[in-house]
């Protein structure tokens, strides 16, 4: 049976060697965050159970018990764990592929593309501009982390396209290139005519819908009957064939259920994202996503960071509440302000009832919030 062997370097062109030279073998490849603490490698290692670890050096070495993967397997990739422990989601060669073309296919791109890579290659958004410029054939060049002037740097000397988080994107000239994917996290309103909205997660090997339209051969349905808001469903061949420990999320006709909600637009048919299923506020009986509220305090220059989350509530059932890092902890924000502007823009029962102010919010490497994590 092929082994999984774990990837422990820095992106680059030596990170790519390895994980051509593994697959060349047969082997699945497991990509591990070289910044991480030895902790949580450890328990990536021990929940993983890969037959080797693979350092920046090209050695190799063993690793006690380790579970063999089956021959059709390409990769195990540990889910960001925003919402708890992360998960081994297995993606088999086939899936890969279909994940590939189905993207590129979709942008639509030429021999002349050139893929750059700044995202943690440990994830699924990184890696898989990896293993989509290997598999098209595409020109690539891969960054061990997202540096601004080095970004545009490589737009400048031929980089094409290159796949962002929000976060990343508000911070270099997004003109320079001729497409950049964004995902990851909430995507602004007002982003630039060159991006691509997309939305998929781990499980379905990168993303599968693209600007509310899914990918060639990939199927999307909402779990509730009529046009309101219910659990997104896929199905696709770029799905996980399982989890690392054997449990396959898929029902028996091949839906993933993705703990998203959402609805298809009237008219186009576009998907539309609500959020996650356990994210959703009720408050006075009315329904607040936490992800538009966000998005309009964040216009407010005083506010750095800012997370939106329900609190229980004797009255209301829960309350909104908002909570904020000021961009100057001197001059924060007032609630009453912040409560007018969600007002301009949103149903009224939106706006929050409560104003915190942190020194920080806790993210992925990301920029995911970690909503288990924050202060109660």
């Amino acid at each position: 049976m092929p082994d999984l062997v774990a990837l422990h370097m820095e992106g680059g062109p030596g990170f790519v060697r390895a994980l051509e030279k593994i697959w060349l073998r047969g082997d699945a490849v497991l990509p591990l965050d070289p910044r991480a603490p030895r902790r949580v490698v450890s328990e990536l290692l021990n929940a993983f159970s890969p037959a080797r670890v693979m350092d920046g050096t090209g050695e190799e070495s063993a690793c006690g018990n380790p579970v063999p993967v089956e021959p059709d397997d390409a990769l195990v990739v540990a889910t960001s764990g925003a919402g708890g422990q992360p998960k081994g989601v297995v993606l088999t060669r086939e899936a890969v592929e279909a994940s590939a073309y189905a993207t590129t296919t979709a942008l639509g791109v030429t021999p002349a593309i050139r893929w750059l890579a700044c995202l943690p290659l440990n994830h699924i958004g990184g890696l898989s501009v990896v293993t989509r410029a290997l598999i098209t054939g595409a020109e690539l060049e891969v960054h061990p982390s997202f540096d601004p002037a080095r970004v545009e740097a490589a737009a400048r000397a031929g980089s094409t396209h290159i796949s962002l988080v929000p976060t990343m994107l508000r911070r270099i000239d997004p003109s320079l290139f001729v497409r950049i994917l964004l995902g990851g996290s909430a995507i602004p309103e007002d982003r630039p005519v060159n991006t691509v909205a997309s939305y998929g997660m781990t499980e379905t090997g990168s993303g599968v819908v693209y600007d509310g339209l899914p990918l060639n051969g990939v199927e999307v349905r909402i779990g509730s009957a009529g046009p309101t808001p219910g659990e997104i469903l896929v199905r696709s061949h770029t799905l996980l064939r399982c989890y690392r420990d054997g449990t396959d999320p898929k029902d028996s006709a091949g839906w993933f259920r993705t703990g998203d909600v959402g609805h298809l637009a009237a008219g186009d048919r576009r998907l539309v994202v609500e959020g996650r299923a356990d994210e959703l506020i009720i408050t006075g009986g009315e329904n607040v996503w936490p992800q538009p509220v966000e998005e309009v305090l964040r216009s407010d220059p005083r506010v750095r960071d800012v997370a939106v989350v329900g609190r229980p509530d004797e009255e209301w059932g829960e309350r909104v509440v908002a909570m904020v890092v000021p961009q100057d902890p001197r001059s924060p924000p007032r609630l009453q302000d912040l409560r007018r502007l969600v007002k301009e823009r949103l149903p009224a029962y939106s706006a929050p009832k409560e104003l915190l102010l942190v020194d920080a919010l806790p993210r992925t490497t990301l920029g995911k919030l970690r909503r288990g994590e924050l202060p109660c």
